[in-house]
C-alpha cells in the first residue's frame, strides 16, 4: 500500500509541476510611458468659433505577459490623463482627470491565423471647474473584441497585427456624462 501511495503522490507531484510551468504568467515586456502634449482646438465639441487650447499629460505603465495553457500574450496597461482645456479667449479652464485599466480579458487562438481579443477597460474620468467642483464624471467599464493577425506566432506579439473592431460586447457600466456639454457650460 505503502508503494502505491509513493507512486500516486510522485505522479500527483509531477503533473502538478508540469501543469504550474504551462500555466504561469511569463513576463514577456514591460515599460512605463509618458508624454507631454498641447494643441489649439477650433470648433471644440462642434461649437463654431469656440477655441481652446488642451494642455496634457499622459502617465503609463504596461505589461504583457504569456498566460494560460497555451501561453499566449495578454497585454495590461494603467494610464493616467491630466487635462487642463482652457477657453483661448477667456483664460477660463477646466480639468480633467483620468484614470483607466485596460487589460486582455481573454485571448482565444481561432485557428486560422488570428486571435480574437477580449479586452476590459474601466476607469474614472472626472471633469472638474477651475475651483475644482467636479461638474461631469464617467466612471464604469466597457468591454469589447477586436481581431489580431498573430503572424504566424501566437505567442509573439511582437510581430502582431490589427485586424478589425468586433464590437463592444458590453456597453457603458457607468454613469455617462456629457463632457463637452458640461465643458461648453463652465468656460464657453
Amino acid at each position: 500500500m505503502r508503494a502505491s501511495t509513493a507512486v500516486v503522490t510522485g505522479i500527483v507531484t509531477a503533473m502538478t509541476v508540469a501543469l504550474a510551468g504551462s500555466a504561469s504568467a511569463r513576463v514577456l515586456e514591460k515599460g512605463t510611458f509618458n508624454e507631454d502634449f498641447t494643441d489649439r482646438v477650433r470648433n471644440f465639441c462642434d461649437v463654431s468659433g469656440f477655441t481652446v487650447d488642451l494642455n496634457a499629460t499622459i502617465d503609463g505603465r504596461f505589461a504583457i505577459r504569456s498566460r494560460g495553457r497555451d501561453q499566449l500574450p495578454y497585454y495590461q496597461e494603467h494610464t493616467t490623463i491630466n487635462e487642463v482645456i482652457t477657453n483661448a479667449a477667456t483664460g477660463e479652464h477646466v480639468t480633467r482627470v483620468e484614470k483607466v485599466l485596460d487589460k486582455d480579458h481573454r485571448v482565444i487562438n481561432n485557428g486560422d491565423g488570428t486571435l480574437t481579443l477580449l479586452v476590459l477597460a474601466t476607469g474614472n474620468s472626472v471633469l472638474s471647474d477651475a475651483n475644482g467642483k467636479a461638474i461631469a464624471r464617467n466612471p464604469g467599464q466597457v468591454r469589447f473584441e477586436i481581431l489580431i493577425d498573430h503572424g504566424g506566432t501566437p505567442k509573439d506579439p511582437f510581430d502582431d497585427e490589427f485586424l478589425e473592431f468586433l464590437g463592444v460586447v458590453k456597453g457603458s457600466t457607468g454613469r455617462t456624462d456629457d463632457f463637452c456639454a458640461a465643458t461648453v457650460a463652465a468656460i464657453g
